[in-house]
């Protein structure tokens, strides 16, 4: 927290002085917070949609340690099947650490992603998703979001510029044109192909540099968000001697 006081002598040298004391605190990252959060709970989705896919397939083994997650889906065919990455020769059991541990990174960066290496633990648990079948692009996210996170809890260390400020103003719509975009891709091309045949290689092109656009903006914006001071309040008046 920084304080900073200002003195003022309103009776005269020869008379008590009155002091006014004014706390100037950082605000805490309520925008990086929120935004860890949500994002996290997309990546959540992401990998559990993952899961379901591969626990679907049943105890088999993998041919290759690059699988699909749905497999022989029609309604997944625009996205290749939702390719994904396992070192479990199981299929099954694939499925169910990948939910787990989507589960994991729901729980972390809603709850305890602001802690001391939160944000480490957070990039920890992606790259065991990435690793037991949670996709590629789910795992790359969580790991943008948990190195947003690291130091979420401290206070900001760099001066409030005017690009910071106009990139404050932009928050949250970045974030809002993310989870539209991420959304859009799964389950929004997924149900197209399934009650509508649509089949658009090019709309999944666009959510996808979308996504990850607006997704680096939406990180960018919180934080300055949270660079802005903030007054905890009005002067103080406290007697002088």
């Amino acid at each position: 927290m920084r304080e900073v006081k200002a003195a003022a002598s309103l009776d005269g040298p020869s008379s008590g002085a009155t002091t006014l004391s004014a706390t100037v605190a950082d605000p805490p990252p309520r925008a990086t917070k929120i935004t860890v959060a949500v994002l996290g709970l997309l990546v959540a989705f992401a990998g559990i949609e993952h899961g379901v896919g591969e626990i679907l397939q049943g105890p088999v083994a993998p041919e290759s340690r690059v699988i699909e997650s749905w497999r022989d889906v029609s309604a997944f065919d625009q996205l290749g099947g939702e390719p994904a990455l396992t070192v479990i020769p199981n299929l099954l059991i694939t499925g169910i650490l990948a939910i787990g541990v989507s589960v994991a990174i729901a729980v972390w960066s809603v709850w305890f992603a602001d802690r001391r290496h939160g944000g480490l633990v957070l990039i920890g648990l992606s790259i065991v998703l990435l690793l037991v079948g949670g996709g590629f692009g789910p795992p790359l996210i969580g790991v943008l979001v948990g190195i947003t996170a690291i130091g979420m809890g401290r206070p900001p260390t760099r001066a409030v510029t005017p690009a910071s400020r106009l990139l404050s103003r932009l928050y949250p719509w970045p974030l809002v044109v993310t989870v539209l975009a991420l959304l859009g891709l799964v389950p929004g091309t997924v149900l197209l192909r399934h009650f509508a045949g649509v089949d658009e290689a090019l709309l999944v092109i666009v959510l996808v540099v979308t996504a990850f656009a607006s997704l680096f903006l939406a990180l960018i914006t919180a934080r300055a968000r949270d660079r802005r001071p903030e007054s905890t309040g009005p002067p103080a008046e406290t007697p002088g001697r």
